[in-house]
Parts: C-alpha cells; sequence; structure tokens
C-alpha cells in the first residue's frame, strides 16, 4: 500500500467491514457458478508462509509466487477476496496495467504493483471468526476446531485462486496463521509451513519504524484506518492489536507497555510471547513440525542459496540450479533492516527474549548475530 486511499477502494472497504455475511453469500453464489470447474481442482501441498511481521515472509512470498504453476492472492484482488473470479473480471480479467511499482509504506526498498503477490486471505477469516482479532480472546484455533461453513468456503476459495491463476500449487502468506497451524494441518494434512524468525533487537527496532510509519499514515488519511482494518492488518498504526495466543497476562502487559509509551519492552514482550508459543507448538504438536521448516531472517540474506534451496526442497518445489541462483541473487538485506536502537535498548530486548531465542539457535547473549 502506498499513497492516499481512493474513496471507491474505501467505500468497498467499508461494505466489507460491516457487511461480511453480504461478501459470503456472494462469494458461495461465486462457487456454485463455477462448481463444475472447480471440482476438478485440486489443492496440492498448500504452502504457508507466516511469522511476525517484519521477519521476512513478504520477500519469501514473492519469490515463491513467482514461480512457474504458483498462485498467490495479488493486490488487485482486494477488496473482493470472496469473489476473486467475478472480482478479476470486473476488473478486466488478468490484464496487467502499466502502472509504474511504487515502494510500500513500509519504506524497505519493496516495490509493488497490483499485480504483486500479497497476504490476503484475512477478510475471509475474519468473516467467519469475527473474534479473530480481539485481544482480550484467544486466537489459537486447534486441531480439533470444527467450522464446516468456514472449512467449505476456504477450500474453494483456495480453488477459485488456482483456477484463476492457472496454478497448480498455492503460496499464502498471514502473520495470524501462527494462531492457526493446528487448524490448517487437520484442514490440509499435506501442507507446508514456512516459518520465519528474526533477532529480536533488529526485530523490535524494525517493527517500531513500521508503527511510526503507519501511524503517521492514517493520521495523513483517516480512510487508512478503514482500509487496514478490512485488510485485518492490526500488526501496526492506530488500531494496533497484540495476538492473543492463549496469554491473557500477557497480552495485558504488552498493552500496557504500548499504552505507556515504552514500545522497546512491549515490543520485546510480544516477540517473546509469539515465538515461546511457535517454538512450543513445534515443540508438543508432532503434525506441525512435520509440516514445518524454520528459516531465520539472518540466514535468509547471508546465506541465500543454502536457505532458498531448504525451503524449495521443503515444499517440494522442482526449480533448477539456475533458476536456484538467479532466485537467491534477490535475497539482499536493505540497509532499512539495520537496527537504531541504543545499547541499553538492546540490553533490554536481549533480557526479555534471550531465552525464547536461543531455541531458535540465536546466542544466548545476542553477540555475534
Amino acid at each position: 500500500m502506498g499513497g492516499r486511499i481512493p474513496y471507491g477502494l474505501w467505500w468497498l472497504t467499508r461494505r466489507l467491514i460491516r457487511r461480511p455475511g453480504l461478501f459470503i453469500r456472494l462469494g458461495n453464489f461465486e462457487s456454485g457458478l463455477f462448481e463444475e470447474q472447480l471440482a476438478g481442482i485440486a489443492i496440492d501441498r498448500p504452502i504457508f508462509v507466516c511469522g511476525l511481521a517484519r521477519a521476512g515472509t513478504t520477500i519469501t512470498l514473492e519469490l515463491l509466487a513467482g514461480l512457474p504453476d504458483m498462485a498467490s492472492y495479488r493486490y488487485r484482488d482486494f477488496p473482493g477476496v470472496h469473489l476473486p473470479l467475478a472480482w478479476n473480471r470486473a476488473l478486466g480479467g488478468d490484464r496487467r496495467d502499466q502502472v509504474a511499482a511504487i515502494e510500500r509504506l513500509h519504506g524497505d526498498g519493496i516495490a509493488i504493483t497490483a499485480e504483486s503477490p500479497e497476504a490476503l486471505d484475512e477478510p475471509i477469516w475474519m468473516s467467519f471468526f469475527p473474534e479473530a482479532h480481539d485481544p482480550a480472546r484467544s486466537s489459537v484455533l486447534a486441531p480439533d476446531q470444527q467450522h464446516p461453513e468456514f472449512e467449505r468456503f476456504y477450500r474453494l476459495s483456495l480453488q477459485k485462486l488456482l483456477l484463476l491463476r492457472q496454478g497448480r500449487r498455492i503460496v499464502l502468506k498471514g502473520n495470524y496463521l501462527i494462531s492457526r497451524l493446528g487448524y490448517l494441518t487437520r484442514l490440509f494434512p499435506d501442507a507446508r509451513f514456512v516459518l520465519l524468525v528474526r533477532d529480536p533487537v533488529e526485530h523490535v527496532g524494525s517493527l517500531m519504524r513500521q508503527q511510526v510509519n503507519f501511524a503517521a499514515a492514517a493520521g495523513a488519511d483517516p480512510r487508512v484506518l478503514d482500509y487496514l482494518r478490512a485488510l485485518g492488518h492490526f500488526e501496526f498504526g492506530l488500531d494496533r492489536r497484540p495476538i492473543n495466543l492463549g496469554d491473557a497476562a500477557g497480552v495485558a502487559a504488552v498493552q500496557a507497555e504500548w499504552a505507556g509509551g515504552r514500545d522497546v519492552d512491549g515490543w520485546a514482550l510480544y516477540w517473546r510471547q509469539v515465538y515461546g508459543y511457535l517454538a512450543d507448538l513445534l515443540a508438543t504438536q508432532e503434525p506441525v513440525r512435520r509440516a514445518a521448516l524454520v528459516i531465520r531472517f539472518e540466514a535468509l540474506h547471508a546465506e541465500p542459496q543454502a536457505s532458498l534451496d531448504a525451503i524449495l526442497d521443503h515444499c517440494g518445489l522442482d526449480v533448477d540450479a539456475a533458476q536456484r541462483a538467479a532466485l537467491a541473487a534477490r535475497l539482499q538485506a536493505p540497509a532499512s533492516h539495520k537496527p537504531r536502537l541504543g545499547d541499553e535498548a538492546a540490553a533490554r530486548i536481549r533480557a526479555i527474549c534471550g531465552a525464547t531465542a536461543a531455541r531458535f539457535g540465536y546466542p544466548p547473549g545476542g553477540e555475534g548475530i
């Protein structure tokens, strides 16, 4: 997202927020129209990329989505994600608009167009799980969770995406998928998870910068807040909300730090909660552990070829050596990824996050990262 939000897009996002049931009905109607075409489409080893924001999920999605036969949501699909076939037909099919790429609001050097891949299925999750982003309630969906209406709609949505993009494999990104990994292993037993983790000192510094960027954007254009809410983008901005992963006291502590203007401690506590939960999940749920590959942000950029090979092999993607080398060459850490925190703040982050970071192979003291 970059610039101001056009009025027409803002109006549609307001409808999506206020009337999710209407979008569900439209999606079901579309599924009925394309029932025969969708019946023959298999969802084979869907790939889910997730991690706390600013961990490298976007570049990982871009690399995978750019491979032949891969299908992913694109910016052009929003806000019509519930009915992607009709929405894209209304936009002119799969036509590429000749519009220059612009840098994302994040200011991280990633340029986007309407055809860029993006995390866009969160509005579907929110339509069926309206309390998914209520910090006072646990967002965790366990393997035994049952929601037949959602499960049918979600499967059909992925089939429609494969039909729309003429793909054989699907790759989706979602930071909130961390709370749904167990549930997804039941829905898709052959799923592949690519989980990104980052050194907490650098990570907190990046998260803090994005909070400033998004809050400023919402202050400059009031429509930004509605746009982010409709997207299900609560990581940053004026409606920042932590994911509740079953630790109500921990969520309250994070919110108290944020409310008090102590962002370093708030984000550090949040990092510890999210990745502590993920480490516990991988240690206790065998289906999740089998499906998951953990990639460290630092290795992704310092050892791009090895990291990329590990991702491609884990996902079962047949990519030749020349193409692997070309993809690896794109993995360069922009200068903006370097932290700008002082020694005192860095020491506090290490004190809060050190034990959890060590579970992902980081040195306990944080030195040498």
